[in-house]
């Protein structure tokens, strides 16, 4: 493995780590269904909210990273869920799913030799695939910490 694909396997790795915090999958396992949509005194997001938010983010970035006629949810109101609480018992497990996948393909796109991390996106102003898989990396990471707080001001971190 050469250099760059030392570095690339690092960068796509970055999206996953569990190594300076906890991991998106143990972060979301275990969480009581019944207080998903909870928002606990003083906060103002439930873990619904952090996980749709987390989900909205990671997935505007990617569809920007690799699609020129992506269009942006209006901000702020299009990166959050409509409501506290998800509409059913299945909406947790298919935004989880549905995360995993985008993180993946985001991983797959820093791993193509044939995309450079450091040239404009052309569509963009500026921006570069490195920018894109950081700043998905360093939101998440974010909100996967308040999402944490969540948990434990309602009792159910371990």
């Amino acid at each position: 493995m050469n250099d760059m694909e030392k570095l690339r396997k690092q960068i796509a790795d970055l999206l996953a780590w569990g190594e300076a915090h906890h991991t998106f999958e143990a972060t979301v396992a275990d969480f009581a269904a019944e207080l998903r949509g909870v928002r606990p005194q003083g906060l103002p997001y439930s873990g619904w909210e952090q996980l749709e938010h987390i989900r909205i983010a990671q997935w505007d970035m990617l569809e920007f990273s690799r699609d020129a006629k992506h269009v942006s949810p209006a901000w702020p109101s299009g990166y959050w869920p409509s409501s506290a609480a998800p509409p059913d018992e299945k909406a947790w497990d298919e935004s989880v799913r549905r995360f995993l996948a985008d993180r993946e393909e985001f991983q797959k796109l820093v791993l193509d030799p044939t995309r450079d991390l450091t040239a404009p996106i052309p569509h963009g102003k500026g921006q570069t695939l490195l920018r894109e898989v950081l700043l998905t990396a360093d939101h998440t990471s974010h909100h996967l910490g308040q999402l944490i707080i969540i948990r434990r001001l309602l009792g159910t971190w371990k």
